[in-house]
């Protein structure tokens, strides 16, 4: 137990000398502080976008909904949204360079030349952010209490870690991020495939020997079901998280941070092999469906270590907790970072249009310790609504891809009024479903499964389109549309 806690510790505090260590040499302007003065190449901009890939979601959602749900959780193995962002992240690299944006409302503002956009996409992407650091700080808590032995009390971990964020981020911003996702991403690469060959060998032999005895034991429970998460169901939600992959405002600004967009396009390639290391994770979880069996409800999440605690000695388990303290404080940085440039440009500005950049990058820098105490009352504090607004999340966000995607046509067919009314049609329409727990066969119960099992993010997705084609088509009434020529991408 000693040691697991004196690792944990070690990396803890690497974690932060790293992150202050970045700020050497460079004058912290906002554009430095924010996206790293658009000057990283294909390597760090590989480790925060995969940052986003391995978040304390990878370490306890996706092993624990393998034990919980079986084969619904290989959703989380896809590779559509590497495949649209090899097309779609050059150009919003290069919109943004040539117009010295800083985040991802600064690109409603000015693609769509208004600031009514930039300020509802700015609410909704906080709305969308304060939720998802919840849950990567209760994830903190968990992962570091778990691996402990239950020594180290959650609350303290929060707290630890979140004060380790607060502190580089205020210092070195995005380059503190980024440093750190050095040591995680080589921690976590080697722990994953540690966990995901190691326990399906010692407990059955191997993995195809693993998925024979859990199908013997539970018939049908590594198949998709014929209602609930059915096939439509897994579709839809692979299409909603693959084009909200990109659309979270902490990765939009990281995309800007890129050197090039030839980084981007690299990125793009090697992402989806570094992606395919989640099925290890799957692996992990899918070994202690046996082995641990009982876990129910919330508990499901935890299953990766309590395999982990009764098979390895407390070295190998303070390596493991290493691995998840990292992967939550380095997209955590990221959205704190993301979250307080959000309000500071996008909201701040707008209310004080005379302020300059030198003090809106000092009110985004006292915004971080601002948002990460409303992220640790609304952890401890443990509402329900907290939840819903996470579950919701991806369906927020998502709402911004189709005035994201047809910005960059020869011909937007959609205007700023069409575009405001679509966000806030899909916004509303994932937020009622998350309020009163609506879903599809409720709606409509006479409908097949095929239709009733569609994620209603997805169907939010939908609406938006229509409202914003429809509101465009009205008022594009007597308004020169612009064109948009293609932009060279280097």
């Amino acid at each position: 137990m000693v040691f697991s806690i004196g690792i944990i510790i070690f990396f803890l505090i690497l974690s932060l000398v790293l992150g202050i260590m970045a700020r050497r040499g460079k004058d912290m302007n906002l554009e430095q502080w924010s996206v790293g003065g658009r000057g990283f190449g294909t390597l760090f901009i590989f480790l925060l976008m995969a940052g986003e890939i391995y978040t304390t979601n990878a370490f306890l959602g996706t092993s624990g909904w393998m034990y919980g749900k079986g084969g619904a959780a290989f959703y989380n193995i896809t590779m559509l949204n590497f495949i649209i962002a090899y097309w779609l992240t050059p150009k919003i690299w290069s919109y943004g360079k040539k117009h010295q944006l800083l985040s991802q409302s600064d690109f409603f503002t000015k693609a769509y030349n208004s600031k009514g956009l930039g300020i509802l996409v700015a609410v909704v992407g906080l709305i969308a952010l304060i939720p998802y650091l919840v849950i990567q700080l209760k994830g903190l808590g968990i992962i570091v209490s778990e691996a402990s032995y239950g020594a180290i009390d959650p609350k303290l971990t929060i707290w630890l870690g979140t004060i380790a964020m607060i502190v580089y981020v205020m210092i070195s911003g995005i380059h503190g991020s980024a440093w750190t996702a050095v040591i995680k991403d080589f921690l976590i690469l080697g722990v994953v495939l540690f966990l995901g060959i190691y326990l399906p060998i010692h407990y059955y032999g191997g993995i195809q020997p693993m998925w024979e005895a859990i199908e013997a034991a539970k018939p049908g429970f590594l198949s998709l079901p014929e209602k609930g998460f059915s096939a439509s169901w897994y579709i839809s939600t692979i299409m909603l998280t693959s084009l909200g992959f990109y659309m979270w405002p902490h990765t939009f600004v990281a995309v800007y941070a890129a050197k090039s967009g030839n980084a981007l396009r690299k990125n793009a390639i090697m992402l989806p092999i570094y992606a395919l290391f989640i099925l290890f994770v799957l692996f992990s979880g899918a070994a202690a469906i046996l082995q641990t069996p009982g876990l129910t409800g919330g508990n499901v999440d935890l299953a990766l270590f309590k395999i982990s605690t009764q098979t390895f000695n407390p070295v190998i388990v303070g390596f493991i907790g290493a691995a998840g303290l990292l992967t939550a404080i380095v997209p955590g940085s990221l959205i704190l970072m993301s979250a307080a440039t959000l309000f500071a440009k996008n909201i701040y500005k707008v209310v004080k249009p005379d302020a300059t950049d030198k003090q809106i990058g000092m009110i985004a820098r006292y915004m971080v310790p601002v948002f990460a105490l409303i992220a640790l009352y609304n952890t401890f504090s443990g509402g329900a609504a907290i939840t819903l607004l996470f579950l919701m999340g991806y369906g927020l966000v998502t709402q911004f891809a189709p005035a994201i995607v047809c910005h960059f046509m020869k011909k937007n067919p959609l205007t700023k009024q069409g575009v405001f009314a679509g966000i806030t049609a899909g916004v509303i329409i994932v937020g009622w479903q998350a309020v009163t727990g609506a879903t599809m066969s409720s709606l409509f119960p006479s409908f097949p499964p095929a239709i009733q099992d569609i994620n209603i993010g997805f169907i939010a997705l939908g609406v938006n389109v229509i409202v914003s084609l429809v509101v465009s088509i009205v008022t594009q009434k007597g308004v020169t549309v612009i064109t948009n020529p293609v932009e060279k991408v280097s």
